[in-house]
């Protein structure tokens, strides 16, 4: 069972999470989320999940220096994309930063957030499909905890501000 979502209770605000990765539809979700957020007083959660270190490696220096290397990159996409909804919405983004499998990460942090009420997604723009987060999210949209935006990942962005 999800938490109740609070972001229309006095000192709440709704959130969009957008989910920050190395995908080029990325910033077709993050735009969509950072108009429409824009337009109905709403903020932005950007979610970036780097991969869980091999906790048992003989060398524990060498996992330390790959982990902070991965959140150095982590965030230095999180400052590339801020910047970005800055430019499109004048929105300061919230950040975080997750270890683990990125699925399992996005409904842990909206159950740990109850202002956060939509998640957006962008599909992929190649013959593969939607991609693998959004075919995850798809297999589980019956039991979501809440709704999911899909964005088209082709259209431009005179198009998808059309619709925000």
């Amino acid at each position: 069972m999800s938490i109740k979502r609070r972001s229309f209770e006095a000192g709440h605000k709704r959130k969009y999470l957008v989910v920050i990765d190395e995908t080029e539809e990325c910033d077709r979700a993050l735009f969509w989320a950072a108009k429409r957020a824009g337009r109905t007083g709403s903020q932005i959660v950007m979610l970036r999940v780097i991969e869980p270190g091999d906790r048992n490696q003989q060398w524990l220096g060498v996992a330390d220096i790959m982990k902070a290397e991965q959140m150095e990159a982590a965030n230095a996409a999180l400052d590339q994309f801020a910047v970005r909804a800055k430019e499109i919405a004048d929105i300061n983004p919230d950040r975080v930063i997750r270890e683990g499998d990125t699925a399992e990460e996005i409904v842990k942090l909206i159950d740990d957030d109850a202002d956060i009420g939509i998640l957006v997604l962008a599909a992929g723009v190649t013959k593969d499909g939607p991609g693998p987060l959004v075919a995850s999210v798809a297999k589980s949209a019956g039991s979501f905890p809440i709704p999911v935006a899909i964005v088209p990942g082709h259209l431009n962005d005179e198009e998808l501000e059309a619709m925000a």
